[in-house]
């Protein structure tokens, strides 16, 4: 039989124990929780109770309820209670905490769930590595700066649904279980039991799917997905990770960098309370020429000052025989040390970075030029590299020399670590920018063919199209990319929506026809029932979220991430399944090659 119960007798608490303030005082209330601390001084024993929310101060008395007071006694870290009481005044307040003003004088305990101890502690600055952290990630979550970092990526999402919502944007489901395309990184494969022998992919990207709403007259979706690449980890990779995927028809590039522009300042806006004027753009070339590569953080200088023109008519063989001599200029590092010169130099020798050496030029204050290579250069001759590179005095020229690509990628690299080290990459400034007129085709020196750099729907400019015949790597494409301090943020192209300028790139990507259509007709063929012109752009929301959010990896913004070995040692995953599975699903294992 149902019985109608008072609210108080149902409830677990009526306020969370980051809400109660001074204006509370008197008020009886309920509290529910996990133990933080706990402190014992002389007839008083103090607990603190945490939520999602805060923590309050509970006060128990002995001498007004000894009983109750030693129950408190027995409370351990993360044990879970339920207590009720009066909201009192502290008389030793915490200005560190939104409920430091007041305090709870206990006169009920309920222990809801008793807790271990914890494998760490569950503090801010925790003792607990990261390895331990993931394995008890559930553990991990109570604490603020993880919570915080979810409450954040939830406010993120919240802000982008809102924006493309009151645009007119439509949110779309697209399937997970697809069928595996040979372009891009590897997919991760699903087998079909009532398909013996055949084979799901789960979505790398909502690509085709997107593209086919538009033709089915949607004209504007989104949809905030899980996405799936098998490829190698580092810190800001995932197997499965989020995009906020966007497609629109009847539009050309400007349409879609000036609405994802917008949304982006619109972020930044409601957020950070940053108001950004117009993002400047710049050309691929004009990125790998000046920062070397295609995601320069534009916070800080040091651009790139080519050399080739005035260091390689001297005796250095090495700068003689190089295809490219490129510079930075370091600002106030004139000072430098030997010792801290040798220590840069062994940095960008390291194997992850692959430079051969390293030449520097100390821009002395009273004009002159101390270097490495004075045998071999005059101070004139210096004096044209410190103005190729925008040198001033008290500033360190920094010199790579070798092969054009591998020099401008090695230098980049020092760039950003140096802009760490001198403090040049602040979290809390935001420099947008747009990279457009990406190349169309990239070459693989390992299949010794073209591949599509982003992907084969993307629709080159018109004006070059003579060039896929004669000089097919010249092909600019209508693609672009938002870079967010030196982070690739959000990235899109123009699509092809004619049948015959796809069957045409299909070619140049090495496609038979017979190959395009066993991996394609079902797209190729909805283009013959009226496609509009169409475009959209995917942003990374992991990455997005954790720059936003003043950090640059992005595991803290992901509620259960996996480690550097694509495995969530929380669940133990991947793992064997057995042999039973393995028959209904037609599948036999053969022993991993060593």
């Amino acid at each position: 039989m149902w019985v109608n119960k008072k609210i108080e007798d149902i409830m677990h608490r009526t306020h969370t124990c980051g809400e109660l303030r001074i204006t509370d005082l008197g008020k009886t209330v309920t509290l529910a929780g996990w133990v933080q601390k706990s402190r014992d001084l002389g007839g008083m024993t103090f607990i603190d109770v945490r939520d999602r929310y805060g923590i309050t101060q509970l006060t128990f008395n002995s001498e007004d309820d000894e009983t109750l007071r030693s129950h408190a006694r027995e409370l351990g870290r993360e044990y879970v209670i339920k207590v009720t009481g009066t909201v009192i005044e502290r008389s030793s307040k915490n200005a560190k905490i939104p409920t430091g003003d007041i305090e709870i004088k206990v006169s009920n305990l309920e222990i809801l769930n008793e807790s271990k101890l914890p494998p760490f502690t569950i503090e801010d600055d925790t003792d607990g590595g990261e390895d331990i952290r993931m394995k008890y990630r559930y553990l991990d979550i109570r604490r603020n700066p993880v919570k915080n970092s979810l409450l954040f990526r939830h406010k993120v999402t919240q802000e982008v649904r809102n924006y493309l919502s009151g645009l007119d944007f439509c949110e779309i489901e697209t399937p997970y279980l697809i069928k595996s395309t040979p372009e891009g990184a590897r997919d991760f494969v699903v087998p079909s039991r009532m398909n013996p022998g055949q084979f799901y992919a789960l979505p790398q990207s909502p690509q085709t799917f997107k593209q086919l709403l538009m033709v089915g007259g949607m004209d504007k979706y989104f949809q905030i997905v899980k996405c799936f690449r098998d490829e190698d980890l580092r810190a800001d990779r995932q197997p499965e990770f989020t995009q906020i995927d966007c497609e629109m028809s009847f539009v050309e590039q400007e349409d879609i960098l000036n609405v994802f522009e917008g949304m982006t300042r619109h972020l930044l806006k409601t957020i950070h309370g940053i108001d950004v004027e117009q993002f400047p753009r710049m050309t691929f070339e004009e990125a790998m020429r000046t920062y070397g590569n295609d995601k320069p953080d534009i916070r800080f200088g040091m651009k790139f000052g080519e050399l080739n023109a005035v260091a390689q008519h001297k005796e250095f063989a090495i700068f003689n025989n190089a295809e490219l001599v490129v510079g930075i200029a370091v600002p106030g590092a004139a000072s430098y040390t030997r010792k801290q010169i040798d220590e840069l130099t062994e940095w960008v020798k390291r194997p992850q970075v692959g430079a051969s050496g390293m030449v520097y030029v100390k821009c002395e204050a009273d004009g002159s030029f101390k270097s490495s290579v004075d045998k071999f250069y005059d101070q004139e001759d210096l004096a044209k590299w410190a103005e190729a590179t925008g040198a001033s005095a008290g500033d360190l020229i920094l010199i790579l020399s070798g092969p054009a690509n591998k020099t401008r990628a090695q230098l980049s690299a020092l760039r950003m670590e140096l802009g760490n080290r001198l403090g040049l990459r602040k979290p809390d400034e935001f420099a947008p920018l747009w990279v457009i007129d990406f190349p169309l085709l990239e070459w693989d020196e390992d299949t010794e063919r073209f591949h599509a750099m982003h992907h084969p729907f993307t629709s080159p400019k018109i004006e070059d199209m003579p060039l896929l015949d004669t000089d097919p790597g010249k092909v600019r494409a209508n693609a672009y990319d938002l870079v967010l301090n030196g982070n690739e943020i959000g990235g899109g192209s123009i699509r092809i929506h004619d049948k015959d300028m796809q069957a045409l790139m299909f070619k140049h990507l090495g496609f038979t026809p017979e190959q395009a259509q066993e991996q394609f007709g079902f797209l190729m063929n909805a283009f013959q029932y009226g496609a509009p012109p169409h475009g959209g752009l995917a942003f990374g929301l992991d990455r997005l979220t954790a720059i936003l959010g003043g950090q640059e990896t992005i595991r803290d913004f992901i509620a259960f991430p996996k480690n550097n070995s694509g495995r969530d040692v929380m669940i133990d995953a991947p793992a064997t399944v057995a042999k039973e599975q393995l028959d209904e699903l037609s599948i036999s294992l053969i022993a991993p090659k060593n």
